[in-house]
């Protein structure tokens, strides 16, 4: 019984102490509160623009220049020969090679009517002969088909072997020729030679 009156004094007196510190927490003395100082200004200064500044203008690249016409091109007609009834002959004009010069030699006799040439190719200079001072000459046959063109050519003799036959077949095949004409149809010419001579100019 004591216990209990004793727990009930020790409560009551806890509660009150509590209250009295609470009361002392929001205890007012009742002075006004100070006036809160002023806020401090900041003065922000906008730049004026200069009006002098200078605008930087973009100007655009010229144009580029008009192409260059190329230069025009003389066409030249080449030489031709006139059959005659014992047959022709074929002249190269001369070429300027360094001091190396090629020549053609003869056809062998046609008929009135055949292939006549239009237009004829001499043969390159081979360097390596040039340079050995090798002189020679290279006899072909050939064929002379319906347009005019140099087909089927051959070596029949050459002198000196295999120096320069590389070189006159191929200024050969360039050739072009008026075909034969037989009662108004082109014709292919079987079985025709050509020499090309090869000789340094002095």
């Amino acid at each position: 019984m004591v216990r209990i009156i004793v727990s009930i004094l020790l409560g009551a007196s806890i509660a009150f102490g509590l209250f009295v510190v609470m009361a002392k927490l929001i205890e007012n003395d009742g002075k006004a509160m100070g006036a809160l100082p002023p806020p401090p200004v900041i003065d922000i200064v906008m730049q004026k623009p200069d009006d002098e500044l200078q605008t930087r203008v973009r100007k655009p690249p010229p144009p580029p220049p008009p192409p260059q016409e190329p230069p025009k091109i003389e066409l030249v007609e080449p030489d031709q020969a006139d059959p005659n009834a014992s047959g022709f002959s074929l002249s190269i004009p001369s070429v300027d090679t360094g001091g190396i010069t090629t020549s053609v030699g003869g056809i062998g006799a046609m008929r009135d009517g055949d292939a006549s040439p239009i237009v004829r190719i001499p043969p390159d200079y081979p360097p390596q002969a040039a340079r050995d001072g090798k002189e020679g000459w290279v006899r072909l046959s050939f064929t002379i088909n319906e347009l005019g063109g140099v087909e089927d050519v051959d070596v029949i003799d050459a002198d000196p072997k295999r120096i320069f036959d590389r070189n006159a077949k191929r200024a050969l095949r360039k050739w072009k020729y008026r075909p034969k004409i037989v009662d108004g149809v082109a014709q292919k010419q079987f079985g025709l030679e050509v020499q090309l001579d090869f000789k340094l100019g002095e």
